[in-house]
């Protein structure tokens, strides 16, 4: 059974940084892009960044130039750096691994970890 594990969300103030770390448990084959979404209270969730297997990268518009996300494909983990971070960056960040094999495509997601940013 593979798990993907998050960590790294906290508490920080207005201009700060983050760093999330997303460790898959077990071994996952033909993965196509590795993703951050979040989640803010009332919303719906929403993809944050993306990293493909070649590493080029996609951005929220909302995040561009602050954020960077990353992977070390050798241990299937994802990170991402949060930089100048805004209150209105506050949510719960979700981890995904999307898969394809045989024209289909499945989804592995982490449990969420909660980034609050506040004075």
């Amino acid at each position: 059974q593979v798990q993907l594990v998050e960590s790294g969300g906290g508490l920080v103030q207005p201009g700060g940084s983050l760093r999330l770390s997303c460790v898959a448990s077990g071994r996952i084959f033909n993965i196509n892009t590795m993703n951050w979404y979040r989640q803010a209270p009332g919303k719906q969730r929403e993809l944050v960044a993306t990293i493909t297997q070649g590493g080029n990268t996609m951005y929220a518009d909302s995040v561009k130039g602050r954020f960077t996300i990353s992977r070390d494909n050798a241990k299937i983990t994802t990170y991402l750096q949060m930089n100048s971070l805004t209150p209105e960056d506050t949510a719960v960040y979700y981890c995904n691994i999307h898969r394809i094999f045989g024209g289909s495509g499945s989804d592995y997601w982490g449990q969420g970890t909660q980034v609050t940013v506040s004075s």
